[in-house]
């Protein structure tokens, strides 16, 4: 019914259309010798007046011919732009030499300059009829912006910005105003981008903000680079207006620029780099044909793993996880978007020996990635008997299941917390760290291990956190003014980490250089900011004191340990430590026995493997 609805009510607007034009034609060529004849009427002799309408039937027909022709009766006026309009002047050319040839071919003279007044008069009511509901529209949302919308302040003049501005102009959807505009580009300053000017560059950011009272800034720079995205972002987010930009310049390419791919400004976007690229297919060669296994494969960075392995054609992918509802999300999402993808999901525990044993006896591996483990710090504090359990024990099971059935490539992903560990967490990752390469150096199976930092975004990290206390109002809660982290994202981390596993050798412990380190206040406060708020005024900042087992800063090197650099300068390695690997060997066995006691000095049993940890 309502498709009937639609198609009826365009066949009247064609309908009307034609009309209209009828009567512009009849209207033009009248019109037309009254300019002629300087306005007066009486002054045109009544010769002219006949041979103008004798064969008007003749130049209506050909003339709706070409108007046809020329998609005036199928266009979106409401959207109407430079195209359009070039369509009507040539309409209306064309109309004018029809006209021309009408009169040349049935010998009826007509003064020269009548044909030109024609087609100009015909232009100016074409032109009328089809943009008089946009101006009309246009005039109606003016005057209720003024009233209700945000004002907003564009960076960016170029083709982006343009095509921003146009939309929000346009669209009866978008409360909206573009108030000002500003652009580095000297020759674009003092112009004017759809009746906006463009009153400066970004230095006049906090000024213009303050003239025009400005809600809102949108930058409309996609291709940028991420140093000056930082630059300018660092500019506005001091003026207290919510940001909004552009992801990419993809975008522009594939014509998808509006305002519904505008996305609020993030973090990251502070951070001041540009992206890890890493050439992945290349390095995922070795991925292609194989049986890929992937623990903790429902978390953060396993399925991020995941995704980027289904890219390069695994021969199957076994997914296996103990918590079915992120499990649940990444299989969907594998099926959806690679159906062809011989895809695995099992719910399981690494704690269980059997379970694990029979997964790698079925499916047998020719690549791991052991991304399973307990990582809150706080957490684990509070339960360290179950850090131990499922962070050692489990990549104790799941290493020996790999030994067992002679897997080629095994990766453990670790953390900067395995360095001088002060909380339980790092360091049974810093035991992980030894189960593998002692193993290495007794199996067929080539033992490898992962270390990086804080990772943007993932589950458990800062920034939902923040976002979530903005939202409710804050305050932001910090533990300590002074505390620092490395960040990378998801996707940059996992990219590094694959690459790593290509480059192994076994027995590395592989360190990605996360960039220079950021103070977690710095990050609050930038959030509020980005988020239109101001710190200590609209949301307060709150330091709660460091966490048990929490540092101030985090390390990526033992004193021990050296660097050896790869192909790629963001991927080093360090030197494994000497170790007695009967002894550790048998303190794992001492330590698996004596955990499921459920003791209350567990970290003591751990600070004898361990000697580089010092809990608080």
């Amino acid at each position: 019914m309502k498709i009937l609805i639609e198609n009826n009510q365009l066949l009247l607007k064609k309908l009307f259309f034609i009309l209209y034009d009828i009567v512009a034609v009849i209207a033009a060529s009248i019109l037309a010798l009254i300019l002629r004849f300087e306005g007066h009427y009486d002054s045109i002799p009544r010769e002219y007046l006949d041979r103008s309408l004798q064969y008007i039937s003749i130049v209506i027909v050909l003339t709706i011919v070409i108007f046809y022709v020329f998609r005036l009766y199928g266009s979106l006026w409401s959207y109407a732009g430079a195209t359009e309009l070039m369509n009507i002047v040539a309409g209306s050319a064309m109309s004018a030499g029809i006209q021309m040839a009408v009169m040349v071919l049935f010998d009826m003279r007509m003064p020269r300059s009548y044909y030109v007044f024609y087609g100009g008069c015909l232009f100016v009511f074409v032109v009328a009829s089809r943009y008089f509901y946009r101006t009309v529209r246009t005039i109606r949302k003016r005057q209720k912006d003024a009233k209700t919308c945000t004002n907003v302040l564009m960076v960016g003049a170029g083709g982006a910005g343009n095509m921003l501005v146009r939309e929000i102009r346009n669209s009866s959807h978008v409360n909206k105003r573009v108030v000002c505009i500003v652009d580095d580009s000297k020759a674009k300053q003092g112009s004017y981008l759809h009746g906006v000017k463009i009153s400066g560059d970004r230095n006049d950011i906090p000024r213009l903000v303050k003239k025009y009272q400005v809600d809102e800034i949108m930058v409309a720079l996609p291709s940028a680079p991420a140093k000056e995205i930082k630059q300018i972002l660092d500019i506005c987010k001091e003026t207290g207006c919510e940001m909004k930009r552009l992801p990419g310049v993809y975008q522009l390419v594939n014509g998808e620029v509006s305002i519904s791919t505008l996305k609020e400004v993030e973090v990251n976007d502070l951070l001041g780099r540009e992206p890890v690229k890493v050439d992945l297919s290349s390095i995922l060669d070795y991925v292609a044909g194989k049986t890929v296994l992937v623990t903790g494969g429902g978390g953060s960075i396993g399925s991020e793993i995941c995704r980027q392995v289904a890219q390069h054609n695994p021969k199957r992918l076994v997914i296996v996880d103990i918590y079915e509802n992120t499990t649940y999300d990444i299989q969907n999402e594998l099926k959806q978007k690679f159906p062809e993808l011989e895809l695995t999901v099992l719910i399981a525990s690494v704690r269980n020996t059997k379970r694990m044993d029979l997964i790698f006896e079925k499916y047998r591996p020719d690549i791991v990635y052991h991304a399973a483990a307990h990582k809150h710090v706080p957490l684990m504090e509070d339960s360290p008997n179950e850090a131990v359990k499922n962070n050692v024990l489990g990549t104790l099971k799941v290493v020996q299941a790999a030994d067992r059935w002679r897997v080629k490539r095994f990766v453990m992903i670790s953390t900067d917390k395995a360095v001088n560990p002060t909380n339980i967490m790092g360091a049974t990752k810093r035991i992980c760290e030894m189960i593998i390469q002692t193993y290495n150096n007794r199996s067929r199976t080539e033992f490898v291990a992962v270390r990086f930092g804080n990772v943007l975004g993932s589950n458990g990290s800062v920034i939902p956190l923040f976002k979530k206390q903005i939202a409710q109002g804050g305050p932001v809660t910090v533990t300590h003014p002074d505390i620092i982290r490395y960040f990378m994202t998801i996707s940059e981390a996992v990219s590094l980490v694959l690459q790593a596993g290509a480059y192994a050798k076994g027995g590395e412990i592989f360190v990605l250089d996360m960039g220079e380190p950021v103070k977690i206040a710095d990050l609050a406060r930038n959030l509020i900011l980005l988020s239109g708020h101001k710190p200590g005024e609209d949301i307060q900042i709150a330091y709660t004191g460091l966490r048990p087992g929490e540092k101030l800063y985090e390390e990526m090197l033992m004193e021990e340990e050296g660097l050896q650099d790869t192909a790629n300068k963001l991927i080093h390695i360090g030197k494994p430590i000497k170790m007695d690997e009967e002894h550790f060997l048998m303190q794992l066995e001492n330590l698996a026995a004596y955990v499921v006691k459920e003791p209350e000095d567990i970290r003591k049993c751990v600070q004898e493997i361990v000697a580089t940890y010092h809990p608080n």
